[in-house]
């Protein structure tokens, strides 16, 4: 196929609007860094009287 467009309007405005790839976006550009803050996951301590907020059982639901 050649590069050039043909006579046609149609295809001279795809050509200008889709005939190059876009600027290459820089891995450091798509990344950020940011610190954690404390009382992530990590320092979380197991409590098992909120545990019910996470998990479901059916014979706890049921009353059982």
């Amino acid at each position: 196929m050649s590069k050039q467009p043909a006579g046609d309007p149609a295809a001279e405005a795809r050509c200008a609007r889709f005939g190059t790839l876009p600027e290459r976006i820089r891995f450091e550009d798509m990344t950020e860094e940011a610190a954690s803050g404390p009382g992530g996951a990590a320092n979380a301590a197991y409590n098992p009287e909120s545990s019910w907020n996470f998990y479901n059982c059916l014979a706890v639901d049921l009353g059982l």
